[in-house]
């Protein structure tokens, strides 16, 4: 069987350990052959590819990034169903690998319903796809924010300042609510808990007058009670969504203003998602990668492998996608009992 791999839309770190673990096995294990599509779905419509032998993917699996590139591209606007099947069967591919995050996964799934042999592999550092627990790539981002924010409670409290780290979350907080839990964080704001200033506020110096300096840990896509929109000063992408960020930097004066602390803002943005993947991104990567295969084997075409508690099972595209994992309220509140 000679099958086709791509990833697609943003970065994670594990992507080529996900890569790494289907070629590995298929070579290994069944004598499969393997094509790689260069930059997504732009290479699959442009007919861009690369051969995946043992030796493209010696030592792949502790690098970010991904070796086959990606790109945002949607394969319904450059020949869709047609194209893709006509690309396919040039090349003499049986069955495609798709791995990517909610837009990646709706293409796959259009495209599924079209005739086209794809199996998926979830990815996002956002955590918000819903029918798996966890995607990889996140780990790595709370593991990259928590070590950042142990940083700035240094300087913090050097300077009896407010510091505000704003991580990546355009809907959902996980990102947020993880690393702000593990860095302990006086207050942490998320897309899912419209908050006022006031009561952020009241956090702020119920730290300070504890003789601390308050961390505050705000998602992207974090609103405040009074707003009717999410922060964004960078007008929209490609696809005509907001571009996110700096919501961090308006709460800081609102901050300052209201309690008399000066306070400072960073916002961490693509470090999140750069760099080497952590060794649990790694494992769950190349589980998923080993899992994707045997699917494409077993032909269970529409589906996308993903993680429940410790075991890896497929579930249908329909499962993972029109609805958000968001925080659930219980979760929240669990952390709000540490604020202040």
């Amino acid at each position: 069987m000679k099958i086709g791999i791509l990833t697609s839309g943003g970065d994670a770190p594990g992507l080529n350990a996900v890569i790494r673990g289907i070629v590995f096995t298929g070579l290994q294990v069944y004598g499969h052959e393997f094509v790689g599509f260069l930059n997504g779905w732009k290479g699959l419509v442009d007919d861009t590819t690369i051969p995946l032998t043992r030796h493209q993917i010696m030592g792949i699996s502790k690098q970010g990034g991904t070796i086959l590139g990606t790109s945002r591209t949607n394969p319904f606007e450059h020949g869709g169903a047609e194209r893709v099947k006509t690309v396919l069967e040039r090349n003499g591919i049986d069955a495609l690998i798709a791995i990517g995050g909610e837009g990646t996964l709706a293409a796959a799934k259009r495209l599924t319903d079209a005739g086209v042999r794809i199996v998926g592999v979830p990815k996002t550092v956002d955590n918000d796809l819903s029918a798996t627990d966890y995607t990889f790539g996140f780990d790595t981002a709370v593991q990259i924010a928590t070590e950042a924010m142990d940083r700035l409670r240094t300087t913090g409290d050097s300077h009896g300042r407010c510091m505000i780290a704003e991580v990546m979350g355009r809907h959902v907080g996980w990102i947020a609510l993880h690393s702000g839990m593990a860095a302990g964080a006086h207050c942490i704001l998320i897309p899912e808990q419209k908050t006022s200033i006031e009561q952020i506020t009241e956090w702020v110096t119920s730290a300070h007058d504890r003789g601390r300096a308050p961390l505050v840990v705000v998602a992207e896509g974090f609103a405040l009670d009074t707003m009717t929109d999410v922060h964004s000063e960078r007008g929209l992408d490609a696809f005509g969504r907001p571009r996110l960020g700096g919501i961090g930097e308006h709460l800081a004066p609102l901050i300052e203003e209201r309690t008399g602390i000066e306070t400072r803002a960073t916002t961490l943005g693509h470090i999140q998602r750069g760099g080497t993947p952590s060794a649990y991104d790694r494992v769950l990567a190349t589980r998923l990668g080993m899992a994707a295969l045997r699917t494409v084997l077993e032909e269970h075409w529409g589906c996308m492998v993903a993680l429940r508690g410790t075991e890896i099972v497929h579930v249908p595209f329909e499962d993972a996608l029109g609805k958000l994992k968001t925080v659930p309220q219980d979760r929240y509140d669990e952390a709000r009992v540490l604020f202040g």
